[in-house]
């Protein structure tokens, strides 16, 4: 392409400058946001109780003591449901005073299903009755004193014993034996030494207790709080990608903004 000499060219090298500029700028955010929707879109996310990546591996904590009212039952119907939902890989540790393995890990999470039902209520069938909670395995064998470092104990020991160590979830209203806060402690520590992430779903807990539980993980992670069934979706829901489709909204600005910069002015001088 030829080119027109101009004899007040060196005037125009400001302009230059900064019309460079601008492409170069909106070109490196159209390339940054394209490689953030790579990152962003490996790392899909399911709805649930506490934020996993889809395929991750969890193993549950899940507290079946005395203190576990049936005003928390559905509670924990809609944590394992939602947990259900995740396209985890799971395994299942039921607490009270003593603790045992009723899933081994890597399981998928709709293995929980079954569970679900224990802590659901049935329809009502019957005029002036209200339904009741069907009886679980733990009812009158498996609910005596609440001792939470037993069962946090039998998931350390199973994260140990994974390749990778999974994210623990304890489910429980955190209502611990006082007589238990020292070998809880102790367990937390070994979480904390080991590098085993903890997550804790709260069944109507105190905040006394949510506050206890706050300090012993040893870092800023919320109690969250766990849902009913109705708060749960009855299948499979994947979060809206709002942060994929801002990043693409972004790309697609910064390309259609440089290329209205894209006539270059070419001059030479005289």
């Amino acid at each position: 392409m030829s080119t027109i000499p101009l004899a007040d060219a060196p005037a125009l090298r400001t302009p230059a400058r900064l019309t460079f500029a601008v492409r170069a700028t909106l070109a490196g955010i159209a390339i940054g946001a394209a490689v953030a929707f790579l990152v962003v879109s490996r790392h899909p996310q399911a709805r649930t109780v506490v934020p996993l990546p889809r395929n991750a591996s969890t193993v549950i904590v899940l507290d079946v003591s005395a203190s576990i009212s049936t005003d928390t039952y559905a509670r924990i119907g809609g944590t394992l449901a939602a947990i259900s939902h995740s396209g985890a890989r799971v395994g299942l540790v039921a607490f009270s005073d003593l603790a045992y393995e009723a899933l081994p890990p890597g399981v998928p999470a709709s293995d929980l299903t079954p569970f679900v039902r224990y802590f659901s209520l049935p329809p009502q069938t019957q005029a002036g009755f209200a339904p009741t909670f069907p009886p679980n395995p733990w009812t009158n064998t498996f609910t005596a004193g609440t001792r939470i470092s037993t069962g946090m104990e039998l998931a350390h020991t199973i994260a140990q014993a994974q390749p990778k160590p999974p994210t623990v979830i304890l489910v429980s209203d955190l209502d611990d034996d006082p007589q238990d806060l020292t070998a809880l402690a102790a367990v937390m520590a070994a979480y904390r030494r080991d590098h085993i992430p903890v997550r804790v779903v709260g069944l109507n807990a105190s905040p006394q207790d949510v506050t206890l539980f706050e300090r012993l993980l040893g870092r800023t992670v919320p109690v969250a709080q766990a849902p009913t069934l109705n708060e749960v979706p009855p299948h499979d829901v994947t979060v809206f990608p709002g942060v994929l489709l801002a990043l693409a909204i972004l790309a697609a600005a910064a390309l259609a903004l440089r290329e209205a910069w894209a006539p270059r002015l070419e001059w030479s001088a005289e």
